[in-house]
C-alpha cells in the first residue's frame, strides 16, 4: 500500500475546471490515462513472466517441486522492496524533479511492482485474477469519471483517505504478529473503500494541477508521470484488496 507525491497542496477549485470547453485538460488527462494503461499492461506481462516462467520465477521465488510457494529469494525481496526505496530516494534526493527523472521513476516502480505481483499466481487461480482485474478496471473507470466530473470539492475527503492509508499500513503490520479472526476481512474492506475514494480524489487533484501548471511544459510532463503513478498505485492496491475479498485461492 503505497502513496506517492501527494505534496501538491493547492485547493481543488472545482469551478475552474470546465472539461466541456477545455481540450487542453482532456489532452492532459488522456496522457495520464494512457501512461497508466501502458503501466498496467507492462505489470501484467511481468507478473505473468515471474509467476509462470521457471528460469525467471526461480530467481525470485522459492517453489517446491509441485509448484507451491514457500518463500522468496534475495532477488525477490529486492524487487518487492525496490519501489519503496525508489520512492524514498525520489522524495528526498530530488525536490524538484525534471520530466526525465519523473518518467524513469514511474517506469522503474511499475516494472518492479509488476515483477513482484507474480506472487499472486501462486495464491489465486488465473481465472479469478483475470476477472478481478476486469472488475477493478471497471471500478477504476467509474470512480475516475466521478472525480473528473464532480463539482464537489474532494480535498477534505482526500486528506481523510490519505490518513486512512497510514492506518492500513499500521493495521497490516499489526496483523503480521497478531491476527484475530476477521481482521484481514476488515482490512480488505477498508482498503477497497479507501483506494476507491483516492481514485476519485486524485483524478480531481490532477484537474487542478493542470490549471496551476498548464503554462509550464516541463512541470506538466512531471505532473503526467507522477499523476499516472498515483492512479497506478491506487489501481494496484484496489485490485489486491478486491482479490483478497473475491479471489478464488488455489
Amino acid at each position: 500500500m503505497s502513496d506517492f507525491n501527494r505534496g501538491f497542496t493547492g485547493a481543488v477549485q472545482v469551478d475552474k475546471a470546465d472539461m466541456s470547453v477545455d481540450s487542453g485538460l482532456r489532452s492532459f488527462m488522456l496522457g495520464v490515462y494512457n501512461k497508466v494503461a501502458l503501466g498496467l499492461v507492462l505489470s501484467a506481462a511481468l507478473a505473468f513472466l515471474t509467476g509462470t516462467f521457471p528460469p525467471v520465477r526461480d530467481l525470485m521465488f522459492k517453489v517446491t517441486a509441485d509448484g507451491r510457494l514457500v518463500g522468496m529469494t534475495l532477488v525477490g525481496y529486492a524487487v518487492a522492496f525496490g519501489p519503496l526505496a525508489i520512492m524514498l530516494f525520489s522524495g528526498f534526493a530530488r525536490r524538484t524533479p525534471d520530466a526525465r527523472s519523473a518518467s524513469v521513476t514511474y517506469w522503474s516502480i511499475v516494472s518492479l511492482m509488476g515483477a513482484s505481483l507474480g506472487v499472486l499466481t501462486f495464491v489465486y487461480t488465473g481465472a479469478s485474477i483475470a476477472s478481478t482485474f476486469l472488475i477493478t478496471a471497471a471500478a477504476f473507470g467509474g470512480l475516475s469519471l466521478v472525480g473528473y466530473t464532480t463539482k464537489k470539492d474532494l480535498t477534505a475527503m482526500g486528506s481523510f483517505l490519505i490518513m486512512g492509508v497510514f492506518g492500513l499500513v499500521i493495521a497490516s503490520l499489526v496483523g503480521m504478529f497478531w491476527n484475530p479472526d476477521g481482521l484481514q476481512l476488515v482490512i480488505s474492506v477498508l482498503g477497497v473503500l479507501i483506494f476507491s475514494g483516492l481514485i476519485a480524489y486524485d483524478t480531481q487533484r490532477l484537474k487542478t494541477m493542470y490549471y496551476e501548471l498548464s503554462s509550464d511544459g516541463e512541470a506538466m510532463s512531471v505532473a503526467t508521470s507522477y499523476g499516472a503513478l498515483n492512479l497506478y498505485l491506487n489501481f494496484i492496491n484496489l485490485f489486491q484488496f478486491l482479490l483478497r475479498l473475491v479471489g478464488s485461492r488455489r
